[in-house]
Protein backbone atom coordinates (compact mmCIF):
# COMPACT_ATOMS: atom_id res chain seq x y z
CA UNK A 1 0.00 0.00 0.00
CA UNK A 2 1.82 3.49 -0.84
CA UNK A 3 2.10 6.40 1.33
CA UNK A 4 0.33 9.73 0.10
CA UNK A 5 2.14 13.01 1.09
CA UNK A 6 -0.64 16.19 0.41
CA UNK A 7 2.02 19.41 0.32
CA UNK A 8 -1.36 21.51 1.71
CA UNK A 9 0.46 24.62 1.99
CA UNK A 10 3.55 26.71 2.56
CA UNK A 11 5.22 24.91 -0.47
CA UNK A 12 4.14 27.79 -2.82
CA UNK A 13 5.29 30.88 -0.76
CA UNK A 14 6.72 31.15 2.99
CA UNK A 15 4.16 30.70 5.94
CA UNK A 16 1.28 28.87 6.76
CA UNK A 17 3.13 25.45 6.89
CA UNK A 18 0.75 22.45 6.75
CA UNK A 19 1.55 18.98 5.14
CA UNK A 20 -0.60 15.52 5.37
CA UNK A 21 0.43 12.09 5.54
CA UNK A 22 -1.69 9.13 4.49
CA UNK A 23 -1.59 5.73 4.63
CA UNK A 24 -4.69 3.86 3.65
CA UNK A 25 -7.05 5.22 5.65
CA UNK A 26 -5.57 6.86 8.41
CA UNK A 27 -3.49 10.61 8.41
CA UNK A 28 -1.85 12.83 10.12
CA UNK A 29 -1.52 16.37 9.57
CA UNK A 30 1.95 18.10 10.22
CA UNK A 31 1.81 21.65 11.17
CA UNK A 32 -1.14 24.19 10.76
CA UNK A 33 0.58 27.77 10.78
CA UNK A 34 -0.71 31.12 9.69
CA UNK A 35 1.03 33.46 7.27
CA UNK A 36 2.37 36.54 9.19
CA UNK A 37 1.76 38.87 6.72
CA UNK A 38 -1.50 38.42 5.58
CA UNK A 39 -2.59 37.57 8.70
CA UNK A 40 -1.46 40.81 10.01
CA UNK A 41 -2.47 42.78 7.40
CA UNK A 42 -5.75 41.34 7.50
CA UNK A 43 -6.40 41.76 11.55
CA UNK A 44 -4.08 45.04 11.43
CA UNK A 45 -3.59 43.55 15.07
CA UNK A 46 -2.30 40.53 15.44
CA UNK A 47 -3.10 39.89 19.05
CA UNK A 48 -6.86 41.10 18.17
CA UNK A 49 -7.93 37.69 16.90
CA UNK A 50 -11.15 36.54 18.85
CA UNK A 51 -13.90 37.94 16.46
CA UNK A 52 -11.87 35.44 13.88
CA UNK A 53 -13.06 32.41 12.38
CA UNK A 54 -11.95 29.62 9.85
CA UNK A 55 -13.63 31.18 7.20
CA UNK A 56 -12.43 34.68 7.12
CA UNK A 57 -8.65 33.94 7.88
CA UNK A 58 -8.73 31.21 4.73
CA UNK A 59 -10.28 33.61 2.27
CA UNK A 60 -7.54 36.51 3.50
CA UNK A 61 -4.97 33.87 2.83
CA UNK A 62 -3.65 34.18 6.51
CA UNK A 63 -4.18 30.36 7.47
CA UNK A 64 -4.25 27.06 5.10
CA UNK A 65 -6.70 26.38 2.77
CA UNK A 66 -7.39 22.49 3.61
CA UNK A 67 -9.77 21.88 0.74
CA UNK A 68 -6.94 19.29 -0.90
CA UNK A 69 -8.01 16.83 2.15
CA UNK A 70 -11.30 17.53 2.28
CA UNK A 71 -11.84 13.53 1.24
CA UNK A 72 -9.30 12.97 3.95
CA UNK A 73 -10.96 14.75 7.13
CA UNK A 74 -12.23 11.85 8.56
CA UNK A 75 -9.30 9.79 8.11
CA UNK A 76 -6.76 12.46 10.29
CA UNK A 77 -5.78 10.86 13.79
CA UNK A 78 -3.05 13.52 14.98
CA UNK A 79 -2.36 17.07 14.25
CA UNK A 80 2.02 16.95 14.59
CA UNK A 81 2.87 20.68 14.92
CA UNK A 82 6.93 20.44 15.14
CA UNK A 83 7.57 23.38 16.86
CA UNK A 84 5.95 27.20 18.44
CA UNK A 85 7.00 29.59 15.46
CA UNK A 86 3.45 30.44 14.36
CA UNK A 87 4.03 30.21 10.38
CA UNK A 88 3.49 26.25 12.22
CA UNK A 89 1.72 26.34 14.85
CA UNK A 90 -0.86 29.51 14.76
CA UNK A 91 -3.85 28.40 12.81
CA UNK A 92 -4.05 25.18 15.35
CA UNK A 93 -6.93 27.33 16.88
CA UNK A 94 -8.80 27.50 13.57
CA UNK A 95 -8.23 24.76 12.07
CA UNK A 96 -7.98 22.10 14.58
CA UNK A 97 -11.53 21.46 15.59
CA UNK A 98 -11.89 20.26 12.17
CA UNK A 99 -10.58 16.75 13.12
CA UNK A 100 -11.31 14.79 15.15
CA UNK A 101 -7.88 14.16 16.49
CA UNK A 102 -5.71 15.76 19.25
CA UNK A 103 -2.71 17.83 18.71
CA UNK A 104 0.32 16.23 19.92
CA UNK A 105 3.59 18.30 20.38
CA UNK A 106 6.38 19.16 22.99
CA UNK A 107 5.67 20.88 25.83
CA UNK A 108 6.92 24.40 25.14
CA UNK A 109 5.10 24.50 22.00
CA UNK A 110 2.31 22.90 23.32
CA UNK A 111 1.84 26.12 26.09
CA UNK A 112 2.16 28.85 23.09
CA UNK A 113 -0.89 26.85 21.98
CA UNK A 114 -2.76 26.89 24.96
CA UNK A 115 -2.12 30.61 25.02
CA UNK A 116 -3.47 31.79 21.92
CA UNK A 117 -6.71 29.84 22.69
CA UNK A 118 -5.97 31.78 25.97
CA UNK A 119 -5.75 35.05 24.56
CA UNK A 120 -8.26 34.60 21.70
CA UNK A 121 -10.89 33.47 24.32
CA UNK A 122 -12.07 30.49 22.07
CA UNK A 123 -13.85 27.28 22.47
CA UNK A 124 -11.41 24.13 21.77
CA UNK A 125 -12.82 20.65 21.59
CA UNK A 126 -9.62 19.28 20.79
CA UNK A 127 -6.81 17.38 23.27
CA UNK A 128 -3.65 19.00 23.79
CA UNK A 129 -0.94 16.44 24.61
CA UNK A 130 2.27 17.60 25.24
CA UNK A 131 5.35 14.63 24.93
CA UNK A 132 8.81 15.10 25.54
CA UNK A 133 11.31 15.27 22.55
CA UNK A 134 12.80 11.91 21.45
CA UNK A 135 9.64 10.02 22.05
CA UNK A 136 7.12 8.36 20.04
CA UNK A 137 3.50 8.03 19.79
CA UNK A 138 1.22 5.48 18.03
CA UNK A 139 -1.65 7.33 16.63
CA UNK A 140 -3.49 5.17 15.11
CA UNK A 141 -3.51 1.61 14.47
CA UNK A 142 -1.00 1.38 11.49
CA UNK A 143 0.64 5.08 12.09
CA UNK A 144 2.86 6.24 14.87
CA UNK A 145 5.03 9.56 15.19
CA UNK A 146 8.44 10.35 16.74
CA UNK A 147 9.80 13.39 17.56
CA UNK A 148 13.01 13.11 17.16
CA UNK A 149 15.23 16.51 18.90
CA UNK A 150 16.71 19.23 16.97
CA UNK A 151 17.85 22.73 17.06
CA UNK A 152 16.32 25.74 15.96
CA UNK A 153 15.31 29.07 17.12
CA UNK A 154 12.66 28.48 19.40
CA UNK A 155 12.94 25.71 22.05
CA UNK A 156 11.69 21.96 21.92
CA UNK A 157 11.50 21.93 17.89
CA UNK A 158 11.42 18.74 16.45
CA UNK A 159 12.08 16.72 12.82
CA UNK A 160 8.54 14.27 12.94
CA UNK A 161 9.07 11.21 11.56
CA UNK A 162 5.77 9.66 10.42
CA UNK A 163 6.23 5.88 10.45
CA UNK A 164 3.62 3.29 8.58
CA UNK A 165 4.35 -0.52 7.31
CA UNK A 166 5.30 0.63 3.78
CA UNK A 167 8.19 2.94 5.59
CA UNK A 168 9.08 6.34 6.73
CA UNK A 169 8.30 10.02 5.94
CA UNK A 170 10.84 12.37 7.83
CA UNK A 171 9.69 16.01 8.52
CA UNK A 172 12.78 18.23 8.43
CA UNK A 173 11.19 22.11 7.81
CA UNK A 174 12.95 24.80 10.63
CA UNK A 175 16.13 23.09 11.68
CA UNK A 176 20.07 23.59 11.87
CA UNK A 177 22.82 21.25 13.51
CA UNK A 178 24.00 23.43 16.48
CA UNK A 179 26.02 20.97 18.64
CA UNK A 180 26.46 23.88 20.92
CA UNK A 181 23.20 25.48 21.71
CA UNK A 182 22.73 27.73 24.66
CA UNK A 183 19.33 25.88 25.55
CA UNK A 184 18.50 22.51 25.68
CA UNK A 185 20.19 19.46 24.09
CA UNK A 186 21.92 19.09 20.73
CA UNK A 187 20.16 17.52 17.78
CA UNK A 188 19.54 13.56 18.01
CA UNK A 189 22.19 13.01 15.15
CA UNK A 190 22.40 9.15 16.49
CA UNK A 191 18.59 8.57 16.02
CA UNK A 192 19.00 10.16 12.66
CA UNK A 193 21.87 8.00 11.74
CA UNK A 194 19.69 5.34 12.68
CA UNK A 195 16.38 6.16 10.53
CA UNK A 196 19.12 5.55 7.63
CA UNK A 197 19.38 2.30 8.38
CA UNK A 198 15.95 1.91 8.21
CA UNK A 199 13.17 2.36 5.25
CA UNK A 200 13.09 6.19 4.87
CA UNK A 201 11.12 6.49 1.93
CA UNK A 202 10.70 10.35 2.04
CA UNK A 203 12.02 13.36 3.33
CA UNK A 204 10.31 16.42 3.28
CA UNK A 205 13.28 19.28 4.25
CA UNK A 206 13.30 23.04 4.55
CA UNK A 207 15.31 25.22 1.87
CA UNK A 208 15.69 28.29 3.35
CA UNK A 209 19.05 28.65 2.81
CA UNK A 210 19.29 25.51 -0.05
CA UNK A 211 21.56 27.71 -1.95
CA UNK A 212 24.02 28.97 0.59
CA UNK A 213 27.38 26.77 1.12
CA UNK A 214 28.59 26.40 4.44
CA UNK A 215 26.94 25.90 7.56
CA UNK A 216 24.79 28.14 10.04
CA UNK A 217 26.80 29.19 12.81
CA UNK A 218 26.02 28.18 16.58
CA UNK A 219 24.06 30.50 18.55
CA UNK A 220 26.88 30.44 20.82
CA UNK A 221 28.29 33.01 18.13
CA UNK A 222 25.08 35.19 18.13
CA UNK A 223 25.61 35.53 21.84
CA UNK A 224 29.26 37.26 21.41
CA UNK A 225 27.98 39.21 19.04
CA UNK A 226 25.49 40.28 21.31
CA UNK A 227 28.14 40.85 24.27
CA UNK A 228 30.31 42.90 21.83
CA UNK A 229 27.08 45.13 20.61
CA UNK A 230 25.80 45.38 24.37
CA UNK A 231 29.22 46.13 25.47
CA UNK A 232 29.96 49.37 22.95
CA UNK A 233 26.11 50.66 23.62
CA UNK A 234 27.00 50.38 27.42
CA UNK A 235 29.89 52.40 27.41
CA UNK A 236 28.01 55.63 26.00
CA UNK A 237 25.95 55.36 29.55
CA UNK A 238 22.48 55.77 28.00
CA UNK A 239 19.60 53.80 26.78
CA UNK A 240 20.11 50.47 24.94
CA UNK A 241 16.88 48.73 23.47
CA UNK A 242 17.18 45.09 21.96
CA UNK A 243 14.76 44.16 19.63
CA UNK A 244 14.58 40.19 18.53
CA UNK A 245 12.18 37.44 17.94
CA UNK A 246 9.62 37.20 21.07
CA UNK A 247 10.24 32.83 20.52
CA UNK A 248 13.71 33.14 20.80
CA UNK A 249 13.84 31.99 24.43
CA UNK A 250 17.67 31.68 24.16
CA UNK A 251 18.52 34.81 22.73
CA UNK A 252 16.07 36.09 25.54
CA UNK A 253 18.37 34.44 27.96
CA UNK A 254 21.84 35.50 26.86
CA UNK A 255 20.59 39.24 26.53
CA UNK A 256 19.35 38.75 30.50
CA UNK A 257 22.63 37.39 31.19
CA UNK A 258 24.56 39.87 29.18
CA UNK A 259 22.36 43.10 30.82
CA UNK A 260 23.34 41.48 34.22
CA UNK A 261 26.74 41.66 33.82
CA UNK A 262 26.67 45.22 33.22
CA UNK A 263 24.74 46.35 35.90
CA UNK A 264 21.60 47.00 34.31
CA UNK A 265 17.71 46.41 35.45
CA UNK A 266 16.80 43.79 31.87
CA UNK A 267 12.98 45.38 31.35
CA UNK A 268 11.23 42.86 28.41
CA UNK A 269 8.48 44.42 27.27
CA UNK A 270 5.22 43.56 25.45
CA UNK A 271 1.94 41.09 24.98
CA UNK A 272 4.14 38.69 23.02
CA UNK A 273 7.49 38.56 24.87
CA UNK A 274 5.06 37.97 28.11
CA UNK A 275 3.03 34.62 26.32
CA UNK A 276 6.46 32.91 25.22
CA UNK A 277 8.45 33.91 28.19
CA UNK A 278 5.51 32.29 30.34
CA UNK A 279 5.27 29.44 27.60
CA UNK A 280 8.64 28.73 28.58
CA UNK A 281 8.82 28.68 32.38
CA UNK A 282 5.62 26.60 32.40
CA UNK A 283 7.72 23.78 30.33
CA UNK A 284 10.14 24.25 32.63
CA UNK A 285 13.06 25.63 30.35
CA UNK A 286 13.56 29.23 31.51
CA UNK A 287 13.15 31.37 35.19
CA UNK A 288 13.40 34.96 33.33
CA UNK A 289 11.12 36.46 35.05
CA UNK A 290 12.85 35.92 38.56
CA UNK A 291 15.47 37.75 37.18
CA UNK A 292 13.92 40.52 34.52
CA UNK A 293 10.59 42.30 34.70
CA UNK A 294 7.83 41.57 32.27
CA UNK A 295 5.83 43.89 31.19
CA UNK A 296 2.67 42.34 28.98
CA UNK A 297 0.21 45.20 28.63
CA UNK A 298 0.03 48.70 26.52
CA UNK A 299 -0.90 50.96 28.95
CA UNK A 300 1.43 49.50 31.76
CA UNK A 301 4.39 49.51 29.51
CA UNK A 302 3.74 53.48 28.59
CA UNK A 303 3.58 54.12 31.81
CA UNK A 304 6.64 52.25 32.81
CA UNK A 305 8.93 54.16 29.72
CA UNK A 306 8.16 57.39 32.00
CA UNK A 307 9.09 55.80 34.75
CA UNK A 308 12.58 54.93 33.06
CA UNK A 309 13.47 58.53 32.07
CA UNK A 310 12.94 59.88 35.49
CA UNK A 311 14.57 56.93 36.96
CA UNK A 312 17.52 57.77 34.53
CA UNK A 313 17.72 55.27 30.78
CA UNK A 314 21.39 53.95 31.59
CA UNK A 315 19.82 52.16 34.39
CA UNK A 316 17.89 49.69 31.92
CA UNK A 317 18.30 47.49 28.93
CA UNK A 318 14.92 46.93 27.29
CA UNK A 319 14.11 43.87 25.01
CA UNK A 320 10.83 44.28 22.59
CA UNK A 321 9.52 42.81 19.53
CA UNK A 322 9.17 45.29 16.53
CA UNK A 323 12.36 44.13 14.63
CA UNK A 324 10.73 44.10 11.18
CA UNK A 325 9.21 47.61 11.48
CA UNK A 326 5.66 46.04 12.63
CA UNK A 327 3.49 49.70 12.51
CA UNK A 328 1.56 48.66 16.28
CA UNK A 329 5.16 46.79 17.69
CA UNK A 330 6.57 48.02 21.32
CA UNK A 331 9.31 49.44 19.29
CA UNK A 332 7.31 51.47 17.21
CA UNK A 333 5.50 52.91 20.40
CA UNK A 334 8.60 53.23 21.72
CA UNK A 335 10.03 55.74 19.39
CA UNK A 336 6.57 57.60 19.02
CA UNK A 337 6.72 58.83 22.83
CA UNK A 338 10.64 60.77 22.93
CA UNK A 339 11.55 58.10 24.63
CA UNK A 340 14.89 58.31 22.51
CA UNK A 341 17.80 60.28 21.74
CA UNK A 342 20.84 60.56 20.28
CA UNK A 343 22.52 59.01 22.91
CA UNK A 344 20.29 56.15 22.33
CA UNK A 345 21.38 52.70 21.07
CA UNK A 346 18.84 50.11 19.38
CA UNK A 347 20.11 46.83 18.67
CA UNK A 348 18.17 44.75 16.24
CA UNK A 349 18.84 40.88 17.02
CA UNK A 350 17.69 39.67 14.17
CA UNK A 351 17.43 39.49 10.15
CA UNK A 352 14.51 41.06 8.08
CA UNK A 353 12.26 38.51 6.65
CA UNK A 354 11.99 39.28 3.51
CA UNK A 355 8.48 40.23 2.24
CA UNK A 356 8.17 43.25 0.65
CA UNK A 357 5.86 44.63 3.45
CA UNK A 358 8.75 43.67 5.93
CA UNK A 359 11.04 45.14 4.36
CA UNK A 360 9.37 48.75 3.52
CA UNK A 361 8.42 48.81 7.13
CA UNK A 362 11.85 48.18 8.30
CA UNK A 363 13.09 50.58 6.08
CA UNK A 364 10.69 52.86 7.49
CA UNK A 365 11.49 52.20 11.06
CA UNK A 366 15.36 52.41 10.30
CA UNK A 367 15.12 55.72 8.35
CA UNK A 368 13.11 57.59 11.71
CA UNK A 369 15.68 56.44 14.27
CA UNK A 370 18.47 57.70 12.45
CA UNK A 371 16.31 61.13 11.97
CA UNK A 372 16.45 61.16 15.92
CA UNK A 373 19.98 60.49 16.12
CA UNK A 374 19.56 57.09 17.35
CA UNK A 375 23.00 54.41 16.96
CA UNK A 376 21.11 51.60 14.90
CA UNK A 377 22.65 48.30 14.75
CA UNK A 378 21.80 45.88 12.73
CA UNK A 379 22.14 41.90 11.99
CA UNK A 380 23.77 40.93 15.50
CA UNK A 381 22.12 37.47 14.85
CA UNK A 382 22.82 34.07 13.82
CA UNK A 383 19.89 31.76 11.89
CA UNK A 384 17.82 29.11 13.21
CA UNK A 385 18.06 27.72 9.84
CA UNK A 386 20.49 24.59 7.95
CA UNK A 387 22.81 26.08 5.40
CA UNK A 388 24.04 23.31 2.61
CA UNK A 389 26.65 21.51 4.30
CA UNK A 390 23.71 21.10 7.04
CA UNK A 391 21.21 19.78 4.41
CA UNK A 392 23.68 17.62 2.97
CA UNK A 393 24.47 16.18 6.11
CA UNK A 394 21.00 15.20 7.45
CA UNK A 395 20.51 13.44 3.69
CA UNK A 396 23.52 11.36 3.72
CA UNK A 397 22.08 10.72 7.39
CA UNK A 398 18.53 9.34 6.49
CA UNK A 399 19.41 8.28 3.11
CA UNK A 400 15.78 8.97 2.09
CA UNK A 401 14.56 7.68 -1.33
CA UNK A 402 12.39 10.60 -2.24
CA UNK A 403 12.97 14.19 -1.65
CA UNK A 404 10.28 16.96 -1.19
CA UNK A 405 11.67 20.87 -0.15
CA UNK A 406 9.63 22.71 1.20
CA UNK A 407 9.62 26.43 3.19
CA UNK A 408 11.74 28.33 0.71
CA UNK A 409 12.18 30.18 -2.61
CA UNK A 410 12.00 28.95 -5.98
CA UNK A 411 15.99 29.30 -6.30
CA UNK A 412 16.36 28.27 -2.74
CA UNK A 413 14.62 24.99 -3.24
CA UNK A 414 16.21 24.82 -6.71
CA UNK A 415 19.79 25.08 -4.78
CA UNK A 416 18.73 21.78 -2.70
CA UNK A 417 17.69 20.26 -5.57
CA UNK A 418 21.21 20.73 -7.56
CA UNK A 419 22.73 19.51 -4.36
CA UNK A 420 20.67 16.03 -4.35
CA UNK A 421 21.37 15.70 -7.37
CA UNK A 422 25.15 16.13 -6.75
CA UNK A 423 24.52 13.59 -3.90
CA UNK A 424 23.23 11.32 -6.97
CA UNK A 425 19.81 11.47 -6.69
CA UNK A 426 17.63 11.31 -9.71
CA UNK A 427 15.21 13.79 -10.97
CA UNK A 428 12.34 11.08 -10.05
CA UNK A 429 13.41 11.36 -6.87
CA UNK A 430 12.96 15.21 -6.36
CA UNK A 431 9.84 16.46 -6.59
CA UNK A 432 8.72 20.53 -6.64
CA UNK A 433 5.98 20.19 -4.86
CA UNK A 434 3.52 23.28 -5.09
CA UNK A 435 0.52 24.32 -2.06
CA UNK A 436 -2.06 21.55 -2.67
CA UNK A 437 -0.01 18.81 -4.58
CA UNK A 438 -0.12 15.09 -3.76
CA UNK A 439 2.81 12.91 -4.31
CA UNK A 440 2.48 8.94 -3.79
CA UNK A 441 5.53 7.42 -2.65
Amino acid sequence: MPIEICTVSGYSEFGKNMTAVRYGNEAVIIDMGIHPENYIKFTEDEEDLAFLNAHALIKAKAIPDVNPIGDWTHMVKAIIPGHAHLDHCGAVPYLAERYNAPVICTPFTAEVIKSMIKDRDMAFKNKIEAVQPNSTKKVSEKISVEFIHTTHSTPQASMVAVHTPEGTVLYASDFKFDESPLLGKPPNMKRLKALGQENVTALIIESTYGDKPGRTPSEAVAREMLKDAIYSADSKKNAIIVTTFSSHIARLKSILEIGEKHGRKVVFLGRSMAKYIAAAEKAGLTNLSKKAEVIRYGNKVERRLKEMQREGKQKYLLVCTGHQGEPKSVLSRIITQNFLDTKDYVIFSCRVIPTPTNKENRERLERELKRLGVHVLVDVHQSGHASQDELRELIELVKPKNIIPSHGEEKTKKGLMELAALLGYKQSQLHMAKDGAKITV
